[in-house]
């Protein structure tokens, strides 16, 4: 179960292992749930996209529990080696992204470092027999052989499901792809990479549109690259994107064709009490999610979310710690490189929560109307079903107390960096923590 403050939180599932020797192909790389939440795929560093789907028994049940099955997995993407820049290509799945359902068959969109591919995931479970021009096997018939018609009959039989690419969208990246997002049109979607974004159709694979270079002309100028980019979840000509100085800007494609020039500019003014060597770092934003509603907007830097409200510019209307301990340890944590991570977040279905991870396998949950907080911990001595999740505190001084962790024992290796919530029900979250396996 998912809530704040009286609701209890309730481990529900498990899915993969818990054992030490997990691959580095198996750490899952991202996750996300289709849009009636009956689905939920994971791309891992192997190239992989496992999808699982929602038992039936445990969501008609009383109360709701979300416990989901492995629905189908294939290989989206190979290692491939780059000739000419003699780069090596990972096949680690970045960013994976649901179309919404316009038939029986599923749609989603996965990308590594340079590459996007279309899939579609079908079912079959009839086959056709008796046909006229081959064999059973698929051999063709020697047409001097038919002498009578055939009609052909369909057949049950098991359950198969299948993952098949639709389209490949390749070469239009210099920099590796650091988001996609799919326009509320469901038509066309964005592709981004450092330092530019590209508009692609999903009919058009040999083309795109660039519609933001921030490349200078000259690279020793470069003082900023884009981390996050997602289109506005009703209107179809509003974008945004965040850069690695902390600042969120909004582009309306029917001002111009380029959006090198933003129509809004989200940046929080920089408390001076705070200065020091790591604020450029800590202030780069790693995500950046609209709400349902396409009203707010959340951002995630290194050390808190924010909350912005598409009509005001000049500094968020709601912020929220993650780890305000961690401001004493940026030296250890600058020298670890643990300061580089890039945290997500995303929104409750209905936008009232937000949640993002932290260290030692913590995740935090914000509840905007009630103000309260909640730190819990998806850690393996409590992976049972039905373990009820007791809140967590990190302290920071000489003395604790027995349900209490201090901050110098917090596991910088357990991290929790991606996250997703259930698009419409809150009773059921997914995250991913360091290694393969899914909590819910």
């Amino acid at each position: 179960m998912a809530g704040n403050g009286d609701i209890q939180w309730c481990f529900s599932q498990v899915k993969g292992t818990l054992e030490d020797d997990v691959t580095e192909a198996d750490i899952i790389s991202c996750v996300e749930f289709n849009h009636d939440g009956d689905l939920l795929a994971t791309g891992d560093k192997g190239g992989r996209v496992v999808i699982f789907q929602r038992d039936p028994i445990s969501k008609n049940s009383i109360p709701r529990r979300g416990e989901y099955n492995v629905y189908s997995t294939f290989q989206s993407h190979e290692p491939e080696f780059d000739y000419l820049k003699s780069l090596e290509i990972e096949e680690k799945i970045n960013k994976i992204r649901w179309l919404k359902r316009k038939n029986p068959a599923h749609f989603l969109l996965s990308t590594n470092d340079k590459t996007i591919k279309l899939w579609k995931v079908s079912e079959r479970d009839k086959r056709v027999e008796g046909y006229n021009t081959k064999e059973e096997n698929g051999a063709i018939r020697d047409p001097a052989c038919i002498t009578a018609l055939r009609v052909p009959t369909i057949k049950p039989m098991e359950l198969m499901v299948e993952a098949s690419p639709r389209r490949i969208f390749a070469n239009a990246h210099t920099y590796h792809i650091n988001s996609i997002s799919v326009n509320s049109d469901q038509e066309t979607y964005l592709s981004a990479d450092d330092l530019r974004i590209n508009l692609w159709h999903l009919e058009i694979t040999d083309q795109s549109f660039n519609i933001v270079d921030i490349k200078p002309t000259n690279m020793e100028e470069l003082t900023e690259v884009i981390t996050a980019a997602e289109f506005h979840p009703v209107e179809c000509n509003v974008l945004v994107y965040s850069s690695s100085k902390g600042t969120i800007r909004l582009c309306d494609m029917r001002s111009a064709a380029l959006c090198d020039h933003h129509s809004k500019l989200f940046e929080e003014p920089e408390d001076p009490t705070n200065r020091s060597f790591f604020s450029e770092i800590i202030s780069s934003i790693s995500d950046v999610k609209l709400s349902n509603s396409g009203r707010y907007m959340i951002s995630r830097d290194y050390l808190s979310v924010k909350v912005w409200d598409l009509q005001m510019e000049t500094k968020p209307i709601e912020c929220y710690p993650v780890h305000e301990y961690l401001r004493s340890k940026l030296c250890s944590l600058y020298e670890n490189d643990c300061i580089f991570d890039k945290f997500e977040c995303c929104w409750s279905g209905n936008d009232s929560a937000i949640m993002t991870g932290s260290y030692n396998n913590f995740f935090r949950v914000f509840d905007r109307t009630t103000k309260r907080d909640l730190t819990l911990e998806a850690a393996r001595d409590i992976a049972k079903p039905k373990t009820l999740l007791k809140p967590r505190k990190v302290c920071t001084g000489g003395k604790r107390k027995k349900d209490e962790i201090s901050v110098d024992c917090l596991d910088f290796n357990k991290k929790i960096l991606h996250t997703a919530w259930h698009p419409s029900e809150n009773v059921h979250i997914c995250m991913q923590i360091i290694q393969r396996y899914i909590l819910t």
